[in-house]
């Protein structure tokens, strides 16, 4: 190494070096996001009693809040090359995009499903459920899982091993953790791997940006449980409409809901591999950490 080299490679100091390693940033945000998490419990705990709604919407703001400050003041400034990818240019544009792709990906998936007598509309429901529905369904899934998959797994699996295997990783670790959701199976599993691991991680590579995917997310579940009266992850919900699934599992998802049917599988993992080719079209796609070093030190 010359001269030059070892003064760059000295430019931080071993314990800065050691915490910006990929994986050891990773462990970092994990234990930083728990703990805001906790902190928000506990707080959501000493809160005077107030009803259901205001209750809700209370520990949602302490929970989001908690998070997006360890967030801006912490977790963004690790690794090599650090960044914001809650960044404000450009922001509204991004979240407004996901919400209206989310919408229309899952009406699309819902129209066929009609269309195959699967999917069926049997009467009214009402607009009571709409704030529980927006904050429960929509703003703090779309926030906080986002967050964790993709601003922390995604953002520092990548770093380390690479876009495809962090891709591959965060996909099947979050299809796996829905295997806890009620009426759940391998197969609904798989699908959540597939339709929203690779549509949200394509939505996160493309933009280097929280805002797509969350906005997709939000709109996803806010459309599929409080629109069309689909339940959500198998979490039965209360929509604008009542309806009723019906006929093969395969097409209507049985218990779980239509993203555990083929349908969904199709619609939303074709857009999600449209995102990633995208991505890739693009340069945005990245080679492993080891990978990049070794290119590094042939030039």
């Amino acid at each position: 190494m010359d001269e030059q080299g070892q003064q760059s490679a000295g430019a931080h100091p071993l314990w800065r070096r050691i915490v910006d390693f990929p994986l050891v940033a990773m462990l970092i945000s994990v234990a930083l996001f728990l703990a805001a998490l906790a902190a928000g419990i506990l707080i959501g705990k000493m809160l005077p009693p107030m009803p259901d709604l205001p209750a809700l919407a209370v520990r949602a703001i302490i929970d989001i809040g908690l998070i997006l400050a360890v967030y801006k003041l912490a977790i963004r400034h690790l690794g090599e090359h650090p960044r914001d990818d809650l960044r404000l240019s450009g922001s509204g544009k991004e979240l407004g995009l996901g919400l209206v792709a989310g919408f229309a990906l899952f009406s699309i998936v819902a129209g066929i499903a009609a269309l195959v007598d699967v999917y069926n509309i049997v009467g009214r429901g009402d607009t009571s459920q709409l704030p529980t529905a927006l904050i429960a369904m929509a703003i703090m899934p779309g926030f906080m899982e986002e967050m964790f998959f993709r601003g922390i797994l995604l953002r520092w699996l990548e770093e380390f091993a690479g876009s495809w295997a962090a891709l591959l990783i965060t996909s099947a670790l979050f299809g796996g953790l829905h295997i806890l959701n009620p009426g759940a199976s391998w197969f609904s599993s798989l699908a959540i791997a597939l339709e929203a691991g690779i549509l949200l991680g394509g939505a996160y590579l493309l933009t280097r940006s929280l805002w797509l995917p969350m906005g997709l997310h939000a709109a996803w579940n806010f459309t599929q449980g409080f629109v069309f009266d689909v339940p959500v992850s198998g979490v039965d919900q209360h929509g604008l409409v009542q309806a009723r699934l019906s006929g093969p599992e395969l097409l209507s998802g049985g218990a779980f809901g239509l993203e555990a049917s083929i349908i969904a599988m199709v619609v939303a993992t074709g857009a999600g591999l449209w995102l990633v080719v995208r991505a890739w079209q693009r340069g945005q796609l990245i080679q492993p950490w080891w990978v990049r070093r070794r290119m590094a030190g042939t030039r």
